[in-house]
């Protein structure tokens, strides 16, 4: 991963949604000049949701998806439409497709007040205005033909225009530093680093504090007593994995936290995983644990998720755990079972639809937290390692 790449939790998603037949695969193309959607009059051509990241003007660094038709039939069918609605959890901003000339449906309708309830900003879209010339076009939408161009860049300029007052700038770290600041990256480099790059959280810090000005230290473990003794920095940030080494070597008087725990805060569900990882100390005798990553990354032979952190939390608990592994988007939507649930840092993953994880959690009444949080309290560090947060609640 580069850099300068824009990986895809940092870029706006945008559905397209509708009835079948009404153009949406067709709406796709024209927006993105590209055949990234098939496209048939035989209604139910879209089967699955196909997405696709690009750049698109004015909308900068994009994920744009096709779902399939809303009014889908027979057993599959419902089976597509729920899959359709699962892409609501990380949906920026939600377009619903309606051919020109005919009333909402009530399923149309439906998803409407869905859109509402889960505050996802949202346009109408009339399409097919050129075989409907007499229709009067309506208010609380744009009309579209997506076979003559008309109003496409209209819409992708109401479409930016919905996005930039959506979103709010966000910092991962720079937000609570003071002027001028020095930073101490502590990034192991073992078995189950990647072999020539840093993993995404890692970068994203890195980036963010080289465009802060700041002066950064990108340390091995090992390297961090000698760096030590050349800067006193005004925060040390640590992979969650080596906490209790990095808590050791680090004078109490220096705030040390993780990436992980960064990123809870940058997705913004810092509080809830905070008040989550409390659970730890009341959990059951044979607790079911769902550790759920955010990527499908190839797993080593140590891996974080489903190696070091069920080991660690047998340790410090002496329970018998079973522990369930979700990866990438398959994320269950039943999550009575479990105990806990254990989301990663969540760098892969779009703000929206990490928080719309932790908010099934919680709706269900399952405490959720993340990895960095639970680490920090295994380790017995988990006051020192929000410290700064509260610091900068109490300065502002």
């Amino acid at each position: 991963m580069s850099l300068n790449a824009t990986p895809s939790g940092e870029r706006s998603h945008i559905a397209f949604f509708g009835l079948r037949n009404v153009g949406k695969s067709s709406l796709v193309n024209a927006i993105t000049n590209q055949n990234l959607a098939i496209v048939s009059d035989t209604p139910g051509t879209t089967t699955d949701p196909v997405q696709k990241a690009m750049e698109i003007l004015p909308l900068g660094p994009v994920v744009i998806i096709d779902t399939p038709g809303l009014d889908d039939i027979g057993e599959l069918g419902a089976l597509r439409v729920a899959k359709a609605k699962t892409i609501l959890r990380r949906t920026d901003l939600a377009i619903l497709v309606t051919e020109l000339g005919c009333p909402l449906t009530s399923l149309e309708t439906s998803l409407v007040n869905e859109f509402r309830q889960n505050n996802i900003p949202y346009k109408l879209v009339y399409s097919k205005c050129d075989l409907h010339p007499n229709v009067v076009p309506p208010t609380d939408g744009i009309i579209v033909s997506a076979h003559t161009g008309y109003n496409i860049d209209a819409l992708k300029d109401l479409m930016a225009q919905a996005l930039s007052t959506a979103e709010s700038p966000k910092a991962i770290v720079a937000d609570i530093l003071p002027p001028n600041p020095q930073v101490i990256l502590v990034i192991p480099i073992d078995s189950s680093a990647p072999k020539g790059r840093l993993i995404l959280p890692q970068q994203q810090v890195l980036r963010e504090l080289l465009e802060a000005k700041a002066i950064s230290h990108v340390v091995q473990p090992s390297e961090l007593p000698r760096t030590l003794q050349l800067v006193t920095p005004d925060l040390v940030i640590t992979d969650s994995q080596v906490f209790d080494d990095v808590n050791a070597k680090t004078p109490k008087s220096i705030p040390l936290t993780s990436f992980s725990i960064l990123m809870s805060r940058y997705k913004g569900y810092f509080e809830e995983a905070l008040a989550g990882v409390a659970a730890l100390d009341t959990l059951p005798d044979s607790p079911n644990i769902l550790m759920a990553e955010g990527c499908t990354h190839h797993r080593q032979c140590n891996d974080i998720g489903t190696v070091k952190i069920p080991r660690w939390l047998k340790e410090s608990t002496g329970k018998h755990i079973t522990f369930t592994t979700s990866s990438g988007r398959d994320f269950p939507e039943d999550l009575s079972q479990f105990d806990l649930v254990v989301l990663c840092g969540g760098c892969m993953l779009s703000a929206r639809e990490v928080q719309a994880r932790a908010k099934l959690a919680i709706t269900q009444q399952v405490p959720v937290t993340n990895y960095g949080l639970l680490i920090a309290k295994m380790r017995g560090i988990l006051d020192r390692s929000i410290e700064i947060f509260t610091h900068k609640t109490q300065d502002n």
